[in-house]
């Protein structure tokens, strides 16, 4: 239906508006903790907090079926250990801009495997709207890189290909119906962030957090991921892997108004023109989406 569409865009949206503060959270919490040890902690918390209300609701006794602890096992590692732990690490050396912009390359890998595992096709506009948000990306790292961030960069390239394979399969997951959001959730989050924290403690040992990181640490976990992602797989029910991940590329916009005022990170000229090609292309593929939607309706009626 129309209005499910809507309240799925709209719930991607929100959600993308969450994450935009993310990077710049994070990057004040890195004063406080280590990289991996600030996603180990941050996602398996998450998980603490949700698993009250999955046994309220029975989801610990109706566990997913066997096919599907697969697919929850990857998406926790591509997602939380892979994807946001190369993430936190190139954050301690890029602005908070840019380490939000650099996931508006996800798509490219989501379209790839979209095609290959879910049989989602996308239209001509939608591949126009992604090669118009690609250019925007282009526009934005046009000045150049600083001293040292190269290699961040491509670290945090590496994490892509974990985060578009995190985005394809919990889209798979979700559109099936077979796993409740909440589980689709909160598994994954546990998986992840547990192995996280496990080689945090290997690799960065210990950590000695102080009151005012533990602080920011907790509201990452409760807002920024525990809320945040139940309202993305919830969104995922109705809208592709593409349409989701494009979406999530407006989250630059929010973060670099929040980095200049929060974290004095200034956007040059040619980065400003490469968010609105950005939002461009956005709003392209969301368009596309839904005149494919519409026609297909009219065929089935036809």
């Amino acid at each position: 239906m129309k209005s499910d569409r809507l309240l799925a865009v709209g719930g991607g949206l929100l959600v993308c508006a969450i994450w935009a503060s993310s990077f710049v959270i994070v990057k004040m919490a890195l004063a406080h903790i280590g990289p991996l040890a600030l996603a180990g902690v941050r996602y398996f918390t998450a998980f603490l907090l949700l698993l009250p209300l999955m046994v309220r609701r029975g989801e610990l006794a109706s566990n997913p079926a066997p096919g599907h602890w697969w697919h929850l096992a990857a998406i926790g590692v591509c997602a939380y250990a892979i994807g946001n732990g190369t993430l936190y690490w190139g954050l301690q050396y890029l602005p908070a801009t840019t380490g939000s912009f650099l996931l508006t390359l996800i798509p490219v890998g989501v379209l790839l495997l979209g095609i290959l595992r879910l049989k989602e096709v996308p239209t001509g506009w939608q591949v126009v709207g992604l090669v118009v948000a690609l250019g925007g990306g282009a526009l934005f790292f046009s000045p150049g890189l600083g001293a040292g961030e190269l290699r961040a960069v491509v670290v945090v390239g590496a994490g892509l290909l974990a985060f578009a394979v995190f985005g394809v399969l919990g889209r798979e997951v979700a559109r099936t119906g077979q796993v409740a959001t909440l589980s689709l959730t909160a598994i994954p989050l546990g998986i992840g962030g547990g192995l996280a924290l496990v080689v945090a403690l290997v690799v960065e040992g210990l950590p000695s957090v102080s009151l005012a990181g533990w602080a920011i640490v907790l509201w990452l976990a409760a807002v920024n991921t525990a809320a945040a992602y139940l309202l993305y797989n919830h969104s995922l029910r109705t809208l592709t892997a593409l349409e989701m991940n494009v979406i999530l590329n407006l989250s630059p916009l929010g973060t670099a108004f929040l980095a200049a005022y929060l974290l004095d990170e200034r956007v040059t000229a040619a980065q400003w023109v490469g968010i609105v090609v950005l939002i461009l292309g956005v709003c392209v593929v969301q368009w596309g989406g839904w005149r494919a939607s519409k026609m297909k309706k009219v065929e089935s009626y036809g």
